[in-house]
């Protein structure tokens, strides 16, 4: 069972971070998965309406979605990454771990180990994520857009209880 924290994060400027929801942190959720643990993270995320899955890393710069929320888990290796821009914290993530972030969410990697693997997906009605880098765009749009990115039915990780129905009411 996974360990399930959040975090809120207050806009620091540049990036936004969503105003109302955190971000939630299910430390350990696919640890015990048998067998190939990326296929494990995609199936459960499928499972539970989260599609539009990719299989990649964080990119290195600090980015958000203004348009989609995205959920994270990490299939192999380790990172240091910095959720929440700048007021935001440096979180320690491993295989096993998932991070789900409402619109807005800044994230970056900071260093991670060479093996490291992440799933990302996003709810299966999202629209197509955009990659917000701040201070680029329109900022009384992107804020705008982030306010209105509908909350999700189901839960990536838990379905139909916890997680979302707990924190982003």
């Amino acid at each position: 069972m996974a360990d399930v924290s959040t975090y809120q994060f207050a806009d620091d400027g540049s990036i936004p971070n969503h105003p109302t929801w955190p971000m939630i942190v299910y430390k350990g959720a696919f640890a015990d998965a048998s067998g190939d643990r990326a296929i494990a993270i995609e199936n459960a995320f499928h499972t539970n309406g989260w599609g539009k899955s990719w299989r990649n890393g964080i990119y290195p710069f600090p980015h958000f979605h203004s348009n989609a929320h995205e959920v994270l888990g990490i299939a192999a290796g380790s990172a240091t990454v910095r959720f929440g821009g700048e007021v935001g914290g440096l979180f320690e993530v491993e295989a096993g771990d998932v991070a789900l972030l409402p619109a807005g969410t800044g994230h970056q990697n900071l260093g991670s180990s060479s093996d490291l693997l992440v799933i990302g997906a996003y709810p299966s009605n999202a629209a197509n994520w955009d990659l917000c880098r701040g201070n680029d765009g329109d900022r009384q749009q992107i804020l705008d857009s982030i306010r209105t990115v509908p909350l999700p039915s189901t839960d990536p990780v838990l379905d139909a209880s916890g997680g979302i129905h707990d924190h982003w009411q």
